[in-house]
């Protein structure tokens, strides 16, 4: 088994996926709420946009992908952790997917604090 600094980001997904497959269906229903939730307030959130890092066009673009994604493959990414990892988690999608999980987990007390350290351990 590789070490956790040796994992790729489709890698992190998969073993995410597999340790927690019940968490997975609410929490793509999170990311597509939040995908709409930019598709629709996307001039606001644009005006506010301050990363230096990624431009809020990409990030729109990054989120409409995932959207795309999440309409294209539907249930399936509920219970197969390849297709969930190798979709959601490859190349500058996994910027995106990254930030959702960390919405997801930490703003709130997620219920499953285990999940919430496993998303800090391999994203953050």
């Amino acid at each position: 088994m590789k070490s956790l600094d040796e994992l790729m980001n489709v890698e992190k997904g998969r073993l995410l996926h597999q340790l927690f497959p019940l968490e997975i269906p609410a929490f793509l229903q999170f990311v597509a709420l939040m995908s709409q939730t930019i598709e629709e307030e996307q001039q606001r959130i644009k005006s506010k946009w301050a990363n230096g890092f990624i431009d809020f066009e990409y990030w729109l673009s990054l989120s409409r992908a995932t959207a795309k994604k999440l309409t294209q493959y539907g249930k399936r990414l509920n219970t197969n952790s390849s297709l969930f990892a190798d979709q959601l988690f490859d190349g500058h999608a996994a910027l995106y997917l990254s930030h959702c999980l960390i919405q997801y987990t930490q703003p709130r007390k997620h219920e499953n604090e285990k999940f919430t350290l496993a998303v800090q351990l391999l994203f953050t």
